[in-house]
């Protein structure tokens, strides 16, 4: 074996020692698990000790504090600080205080009341594909749905209180959404 490969050897060799950690628990060797929310650090003695960490710590710290504004729950200042999911907006009062401030907040959608049992309000939701539909408030006593966003304005035909929106050659109109009338009103 030549100076080289030796030196090697012994580098892998340490490498290798390392490697492996301890469990703090109970002093059995560490080892990478895998699971359904990802890779993590576990015990090679599960289920006698249980004892598991991240693989990667994902700590937030700070950037920037904002002096000159102040928390609206607590009244601190706020801080920018880079998380787990990217950059947001904090209170310095964390834990005490856990506001976070969401800048890009959409305004709350004003939708009409539900035409269907005139009880409810038609509310937006999310399907488990992600896309947006509209229901009303009190299923499963009324099952109301509609695929694009209603507007409270009455149809000329049938009377029926809401139409929705939609595009038509490029424009935007409103749309009867009853299928035995399905009467299109352009928009100025």
């Amino acid at each position: 074996m030549s100076k080289i490969d030796h030196a090697l050897f012994n580098a892998d060799k340490h490498a290798l020692e390392k490697e492996y950690e301890v469990c703090p628990e109970c002093g059995s060797e560490l080892v990478i698990k895998n699971s359904k929310n990802g890779p993590f650090i576990g015990c090679a003695s599960y289920p006698t000790c249980e004892y598991i960490r991240p693989l990667a710590h994902h700590d937030s710290h700070v950037i920037k504090v904002l002096e000159d504004v102040a928390c609206p729950e607590c009244g601190k200042d706020l801080v920018i600080k880079n998380g787990r999911y990217g950059m947001f907006i904090g209170c310095t009062g964390y834990p005490a205080c856990h506001y976070i401030g969401h800048e890009d907040a959409p305004e709350p959608l004003v939708l009409p009341n539900c035409p269907k049992c005139r009880k409810g309000k038609l509310t937006q939701r999310k399907n488990k594909f992600g896309k947006h539909f509209y229901s009303c408030d009190s299923y499963p006593s009324c099952k109301y749905t509609l695929n694009a966003k209603p507007v409270e304005h009455t149809c000329p035909e049938c009377n029926w209180p809401v139409l929705v929106e939609k595009t038509r050659a490029g424009k935007a109109v409103l749309q009867c959404p009853q299928k035995s009338c399905q009467t299109i009103v352009e928009l100025p």
